[in-house]
């Protein structure tokens, strides 16, 4: 039986894993594809997820950059054409080696890793089950970070899942727009999008993604995006090489955070942590890093829960802060000011 058991290497498994076993609980990791594996994510490291890395992993090595590797912050443009310039150096990485560096060195701390979907758990008086396709294993505590639509919360019915989440679309081309290249260009001019509009540029490649809430209109706001850069900043495309899916929560006025109950904790967007315009990498190594920081707190499930939760107030309430800011500069998200 294993101390911890944490579901998920993304940021906030890795975190949550490294520290753990810092602490010297025997730790598995588990993710259900074989790392490294692909991600769709900006892969944007603001200055607060590049603090705690560095701090608890070291140095972010040079082959997770992707060019340009300084992001030098936001350019947002809101429905009615304003822009706003949020300057704030980060770094520029490809997620899929960002996450297996930190899973790498999770590993190096006394982590096992392993290969394996999560099917669903079971919590006992002194322990929680994890069912696998094949086998069980059994651990003290479970931080299960396996995403947006969590397994986990799905199959054990510990929590309700977002019914709602977004559909994130995005292409990988080569070509050209007249755009700055080392920041982050969103715009929340309904007809490009049902959430957001992205544009940014990793290596010899420009992204361009839309947000949606209905699937069948991804490709449908992709091609009016297209369009409107085409129309507006002189976008030129050569080639799509490549198209993204992903899935991020849609968070309402609400903030409907869950840290999980009894001896299965949340982290990441598995507990519906989110900043505005999808950037989860800070909540996500926060919410891994406090997660064992509470189990090392105590013996008690209850009193590591509470401590959680207690520990976790201040990034939710940056978080909040976050959307209350976006919801002053646009009417689109104006409901998370009432």
């Amino acid at each position: 039986m294993y101390d911890v058991l944490v579901i998920g290497a993304g940021p906030a498994g890795c975190m949550a894993a490294k520290k753990s076993a810092d602490a010297g609980y025997d730790v598995l990791l588990v993710d259900k594809m074989d790392l490294p594996r692909e991600k769709s994510c900006s892969g944007i490291l603001i200055q607060k997820s590049v603090q705690m890395v560095e701090a608890e992993f070291g140095k972010i090595p040079e082959m997770t950059f992707s060019h340009p590797q300084i992001n030098r912050g936001i350019i947002l443009t809101n429905e009615d054409g304003k822009t706003f310039r949020f300057e704030s150096e980060g770094y520029n990485i490809w997620r899929n080696l960002f996450d297996h560096y930190l899973a790498l060195k999770a590993e190096e701390a006394g982590v096992e890793l392993r290969t394996a979907r999560a099917i669903s758990c079971r919590e006992k008086e002194d322990r929680v089950t994890v069912n696998f396709k094949d086998w069980e294993e059994e651990a003290q505590v479970v931080i299960a970070c396996d995403g947006a639509r969590s397994t986990i919360k799905k199959n054990n019915m510990v929590t309700s899942n977002n019914t709602n989440p977004i559909i994130t679309y995005q292409t990988f081309c080569r070509g050209n727009v007249d755009l700055e290249a080392d920041f982050f260009h969103a715009f929340l001019n309904p007809e490009l999008s049902q959430y957001d509009a992205w544009f940014n540029v990793k290596d010899e490649y420009i992204i361009m993604g839309v947000g949606v809430q209905d699937p069948s209109l991804m490709k449908t706001y992709h091609s009016r995006f297209l369009s409107f850069l085409k129309t507006n900043h002189n976008a030129r495309i050569d080639s799509i090489v490549k198209e993204e899916v992903g899935i991020i929560h849609h968070i309402t006025p609400e903030f409907q955070v869950d840290l999980g109950k009894g001896r299965v904790f949340f982290a990441g967007d598995t507990a519906n942590l989110l900043n505005p315009l999808g950037e989860g990498i800070s909540s996500a190594l926060a919410s891994g890093y406090l997660a064992a920081h509470a189990i090392k707190s105590s013996d008690n499930p209850k009193d590591m829960l509470n401590t959680y939760k207690k520990s976790m107030e201040k990034d939710i309430a940056y978080m909040i802060r976050q959307w209350k800011f976006l919801g002053g500069i646009s009417t689109r998200f104006r409901c998370f000011l009432d």
